[in-house]
């Protein structure tokens, strides 16, 4: 077991009653999912892990179908959705995929929940939970994807 270390979340808190844009991070029990970033997989990682393009995106537009799934798209992004997130961003060097309103997707219930490296240990999140880029690396290297990883925020 890892001990403990920093963490950030959401700039507005922690909610059970998650929706989009509300800048919280969503309260329970989550499970991992697979890994990204922009730069190749860390050494030592079992987590399923994509190095992503300038054509990777994660859909934050409720009124589409693609809502809360990453997609990777060739053309001009702002044609197709309303809203989406770059994934080829300095935050995510490296992140992990937190399951949250994933299985079913609920239109409008938040998007996007990763845990990933933050600017600073002072700069929160717009929900999602980030920490330093060496703790990152840390759990990215002990997540065994065999056991089932869960988060627990709250």
């Amino acid at each position: 077991m890892m001990e403990s270390f920093p963490a950030v979340i959401g700039r507005n808190g922690i909610t059970d009653d998650k929706t989009e844009g509300d800048g919280k991070s969503p309260k329970g029990i989550h499970k991992l999912g697979e890994s990204f970033g922009i730069k190749q997989a860390p050494a030592g990682i079992s987590i399923p892990y994509h190095q992503v393009s300038k054509q990777d995106y994660w859909i934050d537009d409720p009124d589409s179908d693609d809502y809360n799934q990453w997609m990777h798209y060739e053309g001009n992004p702002s044609d197709h959705w309303k809203s989406f997130e770059r994934l080829n961003h300095h935050l995510y060097t490296h992140a992990i995929i937190i399951k949250y309103n994933m299985a079913p997707v609920i239109k409008g219930k938040g998007s996007a929940i990763f845990i990933h490296q933050w600017d600073s240990e002072n700069s929160p999140t717009s929900g999602c939970v980030a920490m330093s880029y060496d703790n990152l690396v840390r759990l990215m290297i002990a997540i065994d994807p065999r056991k089932n990883p869960i988060i627990r925020i709250g």
